[in-house]
This record gives structure tokens, sequence and C-alpha cells, in this order.
């Protein structure tokens, strides 16, 4: 008996990102629901099953959704806002004065829905977010229908979304409550970053966090001035404070971890703390260049993020893989290290093993949820193709992603945005422009 389905997807080339780095050759996807139900041979697929969708992708590579596993989805409203600044200069004379004048409810959801359309459009399915009123946030990613999990973010000063870090997290708890239910949306605990926490509140949230079982997801290490300070304010370095606070595990998710010496390196491995690639926003801000090639031989979980528009410019997962495997080469001298089936992971496999959630995505296998990606390696940017993978980490760009499936259902439909109207996301971007330019 032929069984009726949601969706079949054949295609040329199935990258599963699985342990085994399993790339098939015309293979479908057989979608029921949200899920992946089967993964076959084309050849056999319309014997088994029948589906009111049917696509039939030649030239096409599907991936698993890429997980852009560190941003701050509202600040691409600032864009372009302070380029060619060293971080504490952006932040300080840039960023924070910009964000007390116009952050508020308003700003974070229109700069989330923008943020979000430009993921979708790039291949992303899932992000990993810190920022404030996250309420906003969610309400974006729902509406959009992209997973988000979204940082409760801590500090010690007041902002426009809070007063002191009690405050901060009564009100990311108060949000956790009241989303819990919703399937797309997860939550973790954000303490901004060492150098805007104090040791009280640090330790305060790791034993939320044990309590609660929630992760955490902070910068650490982006800057050596970051360190230097520590080390003046504390007499070690971040990683050393965190530890000495019981923070490292894995549980935590450290954004940049740009600067390690080997104590810090052999600390990070020891606790089976998950670390965030971010390559261009460290190249943008003039921060360094993190060697992951040292955290992946050590077996470290390194996955990947793009950090903000305001310190990136852009949200495109492809393109971060790519950054991130040639600067890999270049500082190592190993052409051969970084290769695609170990970049791809970063934004698949491991993006998903570190927020816990590689039971049910990351990766192309039965009983996932069918967060799936079709890239069209059909061009002039990419022909001949004689290495799928690797064709698409050198030769892809955002330009290519034609289909993004999330949760099974069809989110971008041959490079147009479904339901999602983007000629009304560009105008509320560019709003935004003339009130915070002329204010």
């Amino acid at each position: 008996m032929i069984k009726k389905v949601n969706s079949i997807v054949s295609a040329s080339w199935i990258y599963k990102a699985d342990k085994d780095n399993t790339l098939l050759d015309d293979h479908s996807i057989v979608i029921l629901e949200d899920e992946i139900f089967d993964i076959l041979p084309t050849k056999n697929v319309f014997d088994k099953y029948e589906a009111d969708d049917v696509f039939a992708l030649s030239d096409h590579i599907i991936i698993p959704g890429l997980i852009n596993n560190h941003t701050h989805a509202a600040m691409s409203l600032l864009k372009g806002y302070a380029n060619d600044l060293p971080l504490k200069s952006w932040l300080e004379d840039y960023i924070w004065p910009a964000e007390k004048k116009h952050v508020s409810e308003s700003f974070v959801k229109d700069g989330s829905l923008v943020a979000i359309a430009e993921m979708i459009k790039s291949g992303t399915t899932t992000f990993n977010d810190m920022y404030f009123h996250p309420n906003e946030t969610a309400e974006a990613a729902v509406e959009m229908g992209i997973r988000a999990n979204i940082g409760l973010v801590v500090m010690e000063f007041p902002t426009n979304y809070a007063s002191d870090p009690e405050d901060y997290l009564k009100k990311g708890f108060d949000f956790r409550d009241k989303w819990r239910d919703e399937e797309l949306i997860s939550t973790s605990l954000a303490p901004h970053a060492p150098y805007t926490t104090s040791n009280k509140t640090l330790s305060l949230v790791g034993t939320y966090a044990e309590q609660l079982n929630l992760p955490i997801h902070t910068h650490l290490h982006e800057t050596r001035e970051e360190i230097e300070n520590s080390i003046s304010q504390f007499k070690v370095s971040p990683i050393q404070r965190f530890s000495s606070l019981g923070l490292l595990g894995p549980n935590l998710v450290a954004a940049h971890c740009t600067h390690v010496d080997e104590q810090d390196l052999n600390l990070l491995n020891q606790n089976n703390v998950n670390v965030v690639h971010n390559p261009s926003s460290n190249l943008i801000l003039g921060s360094g260049i993190a060697d992951i090639s040292k955290m992946l031989d050590l077996g470290i979980n390194v996955s990947i993020g793009t950090d903000s528009s305001a310190s990136n410019n852009r949200l495109d997962i492809l393109e971060e893989l790519r950054m991130a495997a040639l600067l890999g080469k270049g500082i190592n001298h190993k052409p051969e290290i970084l290769d695609s089936n170990v970049a791809f992971k970063m934004a698949t496999y491991n993006a998903a093993k570190s927020m816990n959630k590689g039971r049910f995505i990351g990766s192309i296998e039965l009983k996932k949820k069918a967060d799936i990606v079709a890239i069209n390696l059909d061009s002039i940017f990419t022909q001949p193709v004689y290495k799928p993978l690797s064709s698409l980490l050198y030769n892809g760009n955002q330009g290519g992603v034609d289909y993004v499936w999330i949760n099974g259902t069809l989110k971008l439909n041959a490079g147009q945005l479904e339901n999602i109207d983007l000629d009304k996301l560009t105008n509320i971007a560019k709003s935004w422009k003339t009130k915070i330019k002329t204010t």
C-alpha cells in the first residue's frame, strides 16, 4: 500500500551530517507532519509514498538546517552603524549610547523580524540569541516560524530593559514561564560577559542554571584587552575566573574564545565547554582570529555564529563557514584541516549538541525534525561540481539557497519567502535608520 505523506523532496545529493558524514546520491527525504519519516533512493520513493508537495531538485544538495549559534538578532537595525572600530570603542562610544536612546519593545520586534528574514533566506533554521526584551524576539521567531533559543540577559548596569541583575533575572524567568510550552522557543541564561557581570551575579547564574537545567550563553575571551583587564582586576583570565566560580561545563556555550593560552585551552577541554567561533565579527572588530583547529583536535565541541549584524553586517552562516575554513588553514599552514565535513558539522551537528537539541535537529536522520535546506549548485559560481559538499563550502553562497523547511513547513520556496512580506521588512529597516540617524 502506498502511504500518503506531506512532502517528498528529491535531490542530487543529501548530506546527512551524521556521525559517519554520509553523503547520498539521488535520494529522497519523506516528510510526515514535522518529522523526517524516511530517506530512500529516489528511484524507489514513489513505489511507497505519495504527497501533494513533491520537489524534484536536480543539481541541488540538501543539508540539515543551518544553526546560527551566536546572535543578537534585533541589532540588525544597527547594521553598518559603527564599522571599522575596536570592540571597546564600538560598544562604549556607539552601540551602548544608541541602544540607550532607541532600544524598546518595538525596536526588538522589528529588528528581529528583519534578521530572521535574512537568516531564513541564507539557510538558517535555528538561532541562539542574546538580547533585551526577549518576549519580542520570541514573538518574531514564532511569527516567522523559525526555531530560537533565547538568552535571558543578565548584566550589572541598567538599560532600557532592566535595572539590576535581580530585575534582569526576574524578567527573564517571567519570559521563560510564558513561553515554556512553545515548541519553537527554548531558553538559556545569558550573562552578557565577564566584564559586565560580577562574581556574585555569575555565581547566582550558575546556581539557577544547575537548578533549572538551563544552558549558559555568554561572551568569553573576545579580545586581549578583556583578558588583560581580568588579570589586572581578578589576577586570573576570564576562563580561569569562570572555572573558580564553577561555570565551566558542558552546559556553557562560550562565544568567541579568540585568545586562549594552553592553561585556558585545557580548562575548556577538561570541562567540555562548547565554543562558538565568530570569524567575521572578530575580524571586523580587529579582535583577532580564534585557532579553532587546536580546539577541534582536542575534541572540544566548536560551532559557528555570526554575532550581530552590527558587528558583522550579515547573518550568513555559509559565509562564516568559508571564512572559518580559510582562516584555520592559513594561520596553521595546513590546507588539509577544517575540510567541508568538519566545517558543516560546526553549523549543524555540533551546534545542536551545544544547545542540547541533538536528539531532534542538527542532522538528517529518521524521526528528527524536518529542518532541511536545499541549495542549488547549478550555477556559474559552482559548476563543475566534483565534490558537492566541498563545492558548497568554497563556491556556494546565500544566493543559491532555494528551499528551506522548518518543522516540515516550507519557509523558502524557490528563493522566495513564504508568507513574509520582504518589501515591508526592508521599509521597516529604512524607517529605523531615519529615526536613529536623526535623533
